[in-house]
């Protein structure tokens, strides 16, 4: 290619850049583009994939002191075990 057909996309791209770079700059339009792009992402991501609010504060982090939890895991792990051993039988 030479340099004349990489300058006008050159020039198309940077225009364009800057304009965005413009729009959000302003609060108004930046707050409208958000609101927009929400929009269609939510309508694009199935509902399945979406984010669920899930109470995952002490996921990964169990609390040696926390007996309650303690004992709903090992009684979680026991009846798995129970069914492989029972399965297996």
């Amino acid at each position: 290619m030479n340099a004349r057909q990489l300058k006008k996309p050159l020039i198309v791209a940077g225009a364009a850049s800057l304009t965005g770079a413009g729009l959000l700059a302003y609060k108004p339009y930046r707050e409208k583009i958000v609101q927009y792009s929400k929009k269609v992402k939510n309508k694009l991501v199935p509902l399945k994939f979406r984010k669920t609010d899930l109470p995952i504060e002490k996921a990964g982090n169990p609390d040696p002191e926390d007996i309650q939890d303690n004992n709903m895991v090992s009684e979680g792990a026991q009846y798995s075990v129970d069914y492989y051993n029972k399965k297996m039988q």
